[in-house]
């Protein structure tokens, strides 16, 4: 048990270090494989199959952070058009 949680907290680590010199897409991509991961293990734990639920759940956390991090970057995108003049009738009326 003991060797159990200092090979988890040295893999939590590592994982934090690598996602911290990430770009942001990589960032929640990492971020959302590490929580599906996780849960997947939980779950998986229940039905004594740990690993292969860590593993579905890493795949489909990661798969939720990449249509995250497309959804905040079309809100950034969005943002920053309509903050400009474009849509201002009164724009090229001088």
């Amino acid at each position: 048990m003991k060797r159990l949680t200092i090979t988890t907290s040295v893999l939590v680590i590592t994982t934090l270090a690598a996602l911290s010199a990430c770009s942001t897409t990589g960032q929640r991509v990492g971020t959302g494989a590490a929580i599906g991961a996780a849960s997947g293990a939980a779950i998986g734990s229940l039905s004594g199959n740990a690993g292969k639920g860590a593993a579905i759940g890493a795949g489909v956390g990661a798969v939720g952070g990449a249509i995250y991090d497309q959804n905040q970057r079309n809100n950034d995108r969005n943002r920053y058009y309509n903050n400009r003049n474009y849509n201002n009738r009164n724009y090229n009326n001088y």
